[in-house]
């Protein structure tokens, strides 16, 4: 069993295209069943959560391929799942 101060220090990474996305930030869980349905890889550049890019990827739970010691590996079409927090608060 892992906690989830054990998946914040894994670095993610896309074997689609072998770039690391991040690390996990948060979780998206289902409040009907309880199971993780996504996780969250937070924006790059971020100073102290204030200063930098707003992005985050969500990734679906189906799409980890496999958590190891050190990583996380996905599939992921990061063009796709990229987010902008500004977008959804406009």
């Amino acid at each position: 069993m892992l906690k989830v101060s054990e998946f914040q220090v894994k670095d993610v990474v896309n074997v689609s295209d072998g770039k690391k996305l991040g690390n996990i930030e948060d979780f998206e869980i289902s409040i009907n069943t309880g199971k993780i349905e996504a996780v969250i890889i937070g924006g790059h550049g971020k100073v102290l959560g204030f200063f930098g890019r707003d992005d985050e990827v969500v990734i679906p739970w189906k799409n980890i391929l496999k958590i190891g010691e050190d990583v996380i590996l996905v599939r992921c079409n990061t063009e796709i799942s990229v987010s902008k927090e500004s977008e959804e608060e406009q």
